[in-house]
């Protein structure tokens, strides 16, 4: 409680009075329980929450996070994500929130700034950044694949000489398209029938993920993959295989670069 009251002592404000203001941000947070304890006591979420009500009790003109969740174990992080999104929605002042983490970003932000190389990128809201990435790291980031090349006709052509076809034509000379990994399917051979986006890569890495593996590919057409550890297993993919890829046209979206 006195870390929490130490803000609006310092503005001026009562003790008895700022003590009050303290119980009120701690009980918001919900650590009211932990009020009399010392700050070596408490687990990493605590003290992020402390952390929190020791700012918002000071009524800031702007707030200021900078990786506010960095610290925290994957359960707690959930956790205090979600509170600290009720607590900025709630916050009727401009709030700043840096972050490496995407879902951090996305989940608390109205609107993003994505800087690369210490260069602004990209602006506009979580939606918009996610659907439309306009740079690799980007596309990265939120989970895409991203391709640039000129358009001909709802074709991209890359400058590999590659070409893909997009399910939409638009009228813009250079464009990008992106694709989700989990719309391209890999196959040892070159698949049966007359796919619309069909190319040979070679496996660079394999990274588990949530729901299975994620592959990724060199070649013409760069790009990852999303299989299952099954497929791993029947395709028996290695760092340096030689694989056939493919993606429906109505996978890609493309818009002006």
């Amino acid at each position: 409680m006195d870390n929490v009251a130490f803000g609006p002592r310092s503005q001026g404000v009562p003790k008895a009075e700022a003590r009050r203001d303290a119980a009120h941000w701690l009980d918001r947070v919900g650590v009211a329980a932990y009020a009399a304890a010392k700050p070596r006591s408490l687990s990493g979420g605590q003290a992020q929450r402390v952390a929190l009500a020791r700012a918002l009790a000071t009524r800031p003109g702007l707030l200021l996070l900078d990786e506010p969740l960095s610290a925290l174990d994957a359960r707690t992080r959930v956790q205090v994500r979600g509170e600290l999104r009720r607590h900025l929605t709630s916050f009727d002042q401009p709030a700043i929130v840096v972050t490496h983490d995407p879902l951090d970003a996305i989940v608390l932000a109205d609107r993003l700034v994505v800087i690369e190389d210490g260069a602004v990128v990209q602006v506009g809201t979580p939606a918009d950044v996610s659907r439309r990435p306009r740079t690799d790291y980007v596309a990265r980031l939120v989970g895409l694949n991203l391709v640039r090349g000129r358009s001909s006709g709802g074709r991209i052509l890359l400058p590999s000489g590659a070409e893909l076809v997009a399910h939409s034509a638009i009228e813009a000379a250079e464009v990008f398209g992106c694709f989700r990994p989990a719309a391209v399917a890999l196959y040892r051979e070159r698949p049966d029938g007359s796919p619309r986006n069909v190319w040979q890569a070679t496996v660079v890495g394999l990274e588990p993920t949530a729901d299975g593996v994620r592959v990724e590919l060199s070649g013409d057409v760069p790009a990852t993959a999303d299989v299952t550890a099954a497929a791993i297993a029947e395709l028996d993919l290695l760092p340096g295989t030689v694989v056939w890829a493919s993606v429906k046209a109505a996978e890609i979206e493309i818009y002006p670069a």
